[in-house]
């Protein structure tokens, strides 16, 4: 199978953890992460990398549909983590690291225990992946798995710890904004050996009704947020994490333009991921993102994307 070669500007390339990025926009985990061929047209449609659909070792059906509903200013999911599990994941990897080699893989994954986060781990370690992101934030399978360990206060160290004996990937964490103080969650996990941060995960869970049936649209009757309505939010989390830690950020939530980006970088973000704006504007929002970005950077005489990283705190 040919290569795919994919050329990006050089006032975009980034480095984050050691690791070569051609741009700072990522495909965020949740969407079209599942197989080699779609994540290989998200970096053909521009995206400097890639993460994973969350994955557990054995995988998980998740909720029935419907699952997804957008509202005036956003989205609410019920997915439940579905995913397919490590084995066909790995696979996946495989395909896709062969056919584009330089660009960064985040591989997701999650657990409902300490050893289930050690045993995806530990298979992780054996892939091509760039990254592990422990995924301790979901807010849609609270009522059959309880609270996410990212809302237990201490139960983010431990699994941090549990995880880093087993794998020597750098490792991402990625928080939830339903906490009370989110950067008492980032100070432990920074404290606890973390690598990076990514957030944030999705709002609430909330809920629409229909007024038809009187019933939630949602088969699991509530869902997490996303889309545009959480974006100042998360510039916000961004902007306080930054301030209080040392470890480098990936900013998530509602980015679905250039500007948006570029709010999120100057918050602090080294990277910044889209999912939702996906839906909002096409497969190919990674390339006009990163498109909008160089032209702001165009006209204000910005050589480098990374001349602005933190440049709200400056």
């Amino acid at each position: 199978m040919e290569k795919l070669s994919i050329k990006n500007p050089s006032n975009l390339r980034t480095d984050f953890l050691g690791v070569k990025f051609p741009n700072p926009v990522v495909l965020a985990s949740g969407i079209l992460g599942m197989s080699a061929s779609s994540m290989a047209s998200v970096v053909r449609n521009g995206a400097g990398g890639v993460t994973t659909k969350s994955t557990n070792l054995e995988g998980q059906d998740g909720h029935p549909g419907p699952k997804v509903i957008t509202y005036e200013s956003g989205m609410l999911n019920c997915y439940g983590l579905t995913n397919a599990g490590f084995w066909h994941e790995k696979k996946e990897i495989a395909k896709f690291k062969k056919r584009l080699p330089q660009n960064p893989l985040i591989f997701s994954i999650f657990g409902f225990s300490l050893k289930e986060f050690q045993a995806i781990a530990q298979k992780v370690d054996q892939t091509r992946a760039d990254f592990i992101e422990i995924n301790i934030s979901c807010p849609n399978v609270q009522s059959e798995h309880g609270r996410p360990f990212g809302c237990v206060p201490g139960m983010p160290q431990k699994v941090i710890k549990a995880v880093k004996k087993l794998t020597k990937k750098p490792i991402i964490v990625k928080l939830s904004p339903n906490v009370v103080d989110i950067v008492e969650i980032a100070r432990e996990v920074e404290s606890a050996g973390a690598h990076a941060i990514s957030a944030i995960n999705t709002l609430g869970p909330g809920m629409v009704i229909n007024l038809e049936t009187r019933c939630p649209v949602l088969s699991a009757k509530a869902g997490g947020m996303s889309g545009p309505a959480i974006r100042p939010l998360a510039v916000k989390m961004i902007y306080d994490i930054y301030e209080n830690v040392k470890i480098p950020l990936i900013g998530i939530g509602g980015v679905t333009t250039g500007q948006d980006a570029l709010e999120m970088i100057m918050a602090g973000a080294q990277l910044v991921e889209i999912g939702s704006g996906v839906y909002y504007r096409g497969i190919s929002v990674f390339k006009r993102v990163c498109n909008e970005m160089q032209e702001w950077m165009r006209k204000q005489g910005v050589k480098s994307i990374k001349e602005i990283i933190g440049a709200a705190h400056d």
